[in-house]
């Protein structure tokens, strides 16, 4: 039996699932696991409307899978010995594999600032999500800075600010918030932003988060009841700690098929790779492609 691993069930390890199932269902030689530390799947494209008090869909991946054969184990992949050929749950199962997935996302670099840790707030999980939903709904007044312009602070920005217009809604950035848009998006973008009360700061640097707001360069302090920090994102220490070769942001360097170049019977998706320029942290169609590559096995031949 040829088994199968995928460690975090986002959406490139779920697609990856998916497409190892519609590869492998005439196999009765292959068995596929997947790991994950909740069984609800996390939209993460999704978050910023729970962060802003709104309802989404309450998808179980259990349900998802029901029919395909995968085995899905809750539980935190907290090691993985690549010699050995075995993945680490809570710190205490140990998971044979013969072909790894890695598929464990990037969570919010709250290392990335001062005070971030303490103080700001992040969208790494519907459970952050809704902490932060939970304050908005309890303020009646006072202020929201979203640190950050880029997709990710946008949305979240505009998202609080149409939930709750009894806010104000700062939304603090290096950069001009869709930069990476072309002239007629931003500009959208932006009147967008107007018509919902976000007030703009771009070219400010955030230098630091306090308890009661943000300590700009300079030294302005834009005071405030929460921060949002959506400033960029870092994976997991988890493949470097295992002994694979990763590069400087602890991503697994990979071949053109995203196989580990120094461990070959494991393959990194998306933001764990280092193929990708940046890890993401989202949803998107080449993601998607990528996370199809995961390997299928060969048929044994009759000679093996």
């Amino acid at each position: 039996m040829t088994e199968i691993v995928i460690i975090g069930a986002g959406y490139s390890g779920m697609a990856a699932t998916v497409g190892i199932v519609g590869r492998t269902k005439r196999r009765d030689d292959v068995h596929v696991t997947l790991v994950n530390p909740q069984a609800r799947f996390t939209e993460r494209l999704r978050l910023h409307q729970v962060a802003s008090g709104q309802d989404v869909a309450d998808l179980q991946i259990p349900a998802l899978l029901d029919g395909t054969g995968v085995e899905f184990i809750q539980g935190w992949a907290t090691g993985v010995d690549p010699v050995a050929q075995t993945v680490r749950i809570d710190n205490q199962r140990g998971l044979r594999y013969d072909t790894l997935v890695y598929a464990l996302g990037a969570v919010a670099d709250t290392a990335a600032g001062a005070g971030v840790d303490d103080y700001a707030y992040t969208l790494n999980s519907a459970h952050d999500a809704a902490v932060l939903a939970g304050l908005l709904d309890r303020l009646k007044s006072g202020t929201v800075v979203v640190a950050d312009g880029g997709l990710t602070g946008v949305e979240s920005a505009a998202e609080i600010a149409e939930q709750h217009p009894e806010l104000h809604v700062v939304l603090a950035s290096s950069e001009d918030p869709g930069s990476m848009m072309g002239h007629s998006a931003r500009t959208r973008l932006h009147a967008g932003l107007h018509r919902l009360g976000v007030q703009v700061r771009a070219g400010v640097d955030i230098i630091k988060v306090l308890p009661d707001g943000v300590a700009l360069a300079g030294g302005e302090v834009i005071a405030a009841e929460a921060v949002l920090w959506t400033a960029g994102v870092r994976v997991p220490p988890l493949a470097a700690a295992a002994g694979f070769d990763v590069d400087d942001r602890g991503r697994i360097l990979t071949d053109a098929s995203l196989r580990s170049i120094s461990h070959p019977t494991v393959y990194a998706i998306v933001d764990a790779a280092a193929r990708y320029r940046r890890p993401t942290a989202s949803c998107t169609a080449p993601a998607k492609a990528e996370s199809r590559r995961a390997y299928t096995p060969r048929r044994p031949s009759r000679a093996s």
